[in-house]
């Protein structure tokens, strides 16, 4: 028989693990009741994201800066944490135009680990350290561990293993602050969500806080590096019948074009709506298109101006 793992952490001190007081009674109410304890709860990860906005703003500028300089945006978690980073790394590819080699994603137990739980992969110290030595981490990337318990030892050791590189790091844990103002990291995000309804299972309240953190970080770090204009998905790759939609709106409204000829200078803009628009506004070719993107930093306003977007596709005033 296999022997429990040990560890120097008091796993009972950590606010995740804390046994909630309103669930006292869970498994005598009524679903009803169960679910409307668990979306006020829910409505608490929420908060806990808001009171650190200035942190996950602090983030997010560190990762624009890291990108915009030619490096990457590491994710390492292990179980719900990994799989949340996974997934913020692998949708910010389509939603922003970003080349997927930009975005890792580092998760204990490896891909299976996406589908069913990797038994002790949380607890494997070495293979944190070897998976981003693996993807040659350095000083060009930036590292952004994901821990709800804030002590997963192998995303811990991956952190220790990308300062060590000097890479830049974050930290993004519900388990509070590090003990005595130790500087783990070049910015934590701790986030204040209280215990769980079912305690210990941070698939729940601290799931929901980290996915809205994530969600804030990345794509305020793209909205930076010039993603979008305004609300719009300006940098967006048609990939589907739906992206391909959403792209010849984003044309139209900018330039009044029937869907037609907004999908033509897609195609001749090399599938690219920021391109195309730079193309008609401009009348640049799709070459010194992509060249004014280049030296705009990517800021389609700084090329095109404040244009009056039409979301009925009658065309930018």
């Amino acid at each position: 028989m296999a022997r429990a793992p040990r560890s120097s952490t008091d796993f009972a001190q950590l606010p995740t693990e804390a046994a909630h007081p309103r669930a006292a009674k869970l498994d005598t109410m009524a679903p009803e009741a169960i679910a409307a304890l668990m979306l006020s709860e829910e409505a608490k990860a929420v908060r806990a994201a808001q009171a650190r906005a200035d942190a996950i703003g602090r983030a997010a500028r560190l990762v624009a800066d890291k990108l915009a300089a030619g490096g990457r945006l590491i994710y390492v978690g292990a179980g719900t944490s990994g799989r949340l980073g996974t997934l913020d790394a692998v949708e910010c590819v389509p939603t922003f135009g970003v080349p997927p080699s930009r975005l890792v994603a580092i998760i204990a137990g490896g891909p299976a680990a996406l589908t069913r739980s990797v038994e002790g992969a949380e607890d494997n110290v070495r293979d944190g350290e070897q998976r981003l030595r693996r993807v040659a981490v350095g000083p060009a990337d930036v590292v952004c561990c994901v821990a709800a318990s804030g002590t997963t030892p192998f995303v811990r050791a991956a952190l220790d293993y990308a300062r060590f590189r000097r890479a830049s790091t974050i930290l993004v844990t519900c388990g509070g602050d590090p003990p005595n103002g130790e500087r783990v990291a070049d910015v934590v995000i701790a986030l204040d969500t209280g215990p769980e309804v079912i305690a210990g299972s941070t698939r729940l309240k601290a799931g929901t806080a980290t996915k809205v953190t994530l969600n804030a970080m990345s794509t305020s770090a793209f909205v930076l590096l010039g993603k979008t204009y305004g609300g719009l998905m300006i940098d967006v790759r048609p990939t589907n019948a739906k992206l391909w939609a959403r792209a010849i709106r984003i044309v139209r409204g900018f330039s009044g074009l029937d869907e037609a000829s907004a999908r033509k200078l897609i195609e001749k803009a090399g599938r690219r709506a920021k391109v195309a628009v730079i193309m008609h506004r401009t009348g640049a070719t799709a070459a010194r298109a992509t060249e004014m993107i280049v030296e705009n930093k990517g800021s389609l306003r700084a090329i095109v101006g404040d244009v009056d977007f039409d979301p009925s596709e009658n065309g930018a005033r």
